[in-house]
């Protein structure tokens, strides 16, 4: 529940990245031993994924900032139940990682947010590829390479953080060279190098055009995994002090990360100061200064991420005139507008483009968390708008967001959790 029109000020501190985190998590299926990885971020995506890797056999431990790993006892055969897999898009992963540590995978079908058509398709290219027999069928992806995984030359049809994922770790420990064409370059693929490379991998060039793996024939465990900071985190809460006014102080937060919502955020009128050693980036705009329309297309990595697409065009429907906010990642990702409408906004979507006609009045009322990156959409639009709204679903918020209400609240906002009866 939240009372809107609050201006927010003061200091917030984000936590691990989700999207790095989860991948990282279930690479240590691959690594079979005992990780330390450091600052999990508290979120039920990452609770369900330790809870996968228990049903699995692994040891997992959460200790103050370290969570220990061990994957030695994992059972290769263990038949994970759908109802745990179909919760999370990510648990696809563990396709690529069991593929490469027994040359054999059958999981169930992810689950996650729906944006329309989610396909696997590049995911198994690149199993194929490596020299495996990969398929779905009767609700699960199945994976076997009887003869042995092998370096291979993989070109993407189309940009994957998933595929991309799924093709390092199943060709970290495979024979030889491959090499992956049109990965995607997003920081938490970087991130996932780092960890596999801290274990005993040979991958060269995440971030780039081109990542080359050399196979090794098997990987030890890390006393020290680190995780990245959450851009989108930090992108949501930048998008929510331009919406409601203040000044608010984001720290770790590492700023080149955040380059193309800073550079949205600045033409729509709110100032942000960067400071890049000390890792914070500071958000200003005073509540009486009218934001500006903008246009924003949602596109991998390093533009405008498609998981700010939602929050941005919460905050546009505060600003003057017509913006207009394009998605070229997902084939649909507009389910959240409808309710932005009940708040009053006027959007049309065309296709992947929402045309907002901005600065009409927005009032709270009872809305709904229909994924993720939506949720957080309303949460912006609730804190910006005139009265109560109320906010149901929000378990889908608490997927990828680690004590959004509680910071918020440290910043000034009128927000709290509430239970209402069946």
């Amino acid at each position: 529940m939240i009372s809107g029109q609050k201006p927010l000020y003061g200091t917030v501190r984000m936590a691990s990245m989700k999207n790095a985190a989860l991948p990282i998590i279930f690479a240590t299926v691959l690594v079979a031993d005992r990780c330390v990885i450091k600052d999990l971020p508290d979120v039920s995506d990452i609770n369900l994924s330790l809870e996968i890797l228990t049903y699995m056999g692994a040891v997992c431990e959460r200790n103050g900032r370290e969570t220990i790993i061990d994957t030695s006892g994992i059972r290769p055969d263990c038949d994970i139940p759908l109802d745990l897999v179909n919760k999370m898009r990510a648990s696809y992963y563990l396709v690529g990682a069991m593929l490469g540590r027994y040359c054999h995978a059958h999981v169930g079908y992810p689950g996650g947010c729906d944006f329309g058509t989610r396909p696997i398709d590049q995911h198994l290219k690149g199993f194929t590829a490596l020299g495996a027999t990969a398929g779905v069928k009767g609700g699960y992806i199945d994976a076997d390479a009887p003869h042995g995984l092998y370096g291979a030359h993989i070109f993407f049809d189309v940009v994957s953080v998933g595929a991309t994922v799924n093709a390092i770790l199943a060709a970290t420990c495979a024979e030889g060279l491959t090499v992956i064409e049109r990965p995607s370059r997003e920081p938490h693929i970087i991130a996932l190098a780092n960890f596999l490379n801290a274990c005993g991998a040979n991958i060269m060039g995440a971030g780039t055009d081109s990542i080359k793996i050399r196979g090794v024939k098997a990987l030890h465990g890390t006393p020290d995994g680190e995780m990245i900071p959450d851009m989108i985190e930090a992108g949501t809460f930048m998008a929510a002090v331009a919406a409601t006014g203040g000044k608010v102080k984001i720290e770790n937060v590492i700023p080149k990360h955040v380059e193309s919502i800073t550079a949205k955020l600045i033409e729509m009128g709110a100032t942000v100061e960067i400071d890049e050693d000390n890792e914070t980036v500071t958000v200003e705009r005073d509540p009486e200064k009218p934001l500006s329309r903008v246009m924003v297309k949602a596109v991998p990595y390093p533009g405008f991420p498609t998981d700010m697409q939602p929050q941005i065009c919460a905050l546009t429907c505060f600003a003057q005139g017509t913006s207009y906010v394009s998605e070229g990642v997902w084939d649909n990702r507009f389910r959240y507008v409808e309710e932005l409408i009940r708040m009053g906004a006027h959007i049309m979507v065309e296709g992947k483009t929402a045309i907002i006609e901005g600065a009409n009045p927005m009032r709270g009322t009872l809305v709904t968390a229909v994924d993720l990156r939506g949720g957080a959409a309303v949460v912006i639009a609730g804190l910006a708008a005139e009265g109560i709204t109320v906010i149901d679903n929000i378990k889908l918020i608490q997927r990828g967001y680690d004590d959004i209400v509680g910071k918020l609240k440290n910043l000034g906002a009128e927000i709290r959790l509430v239970s209402f009866p069946d």
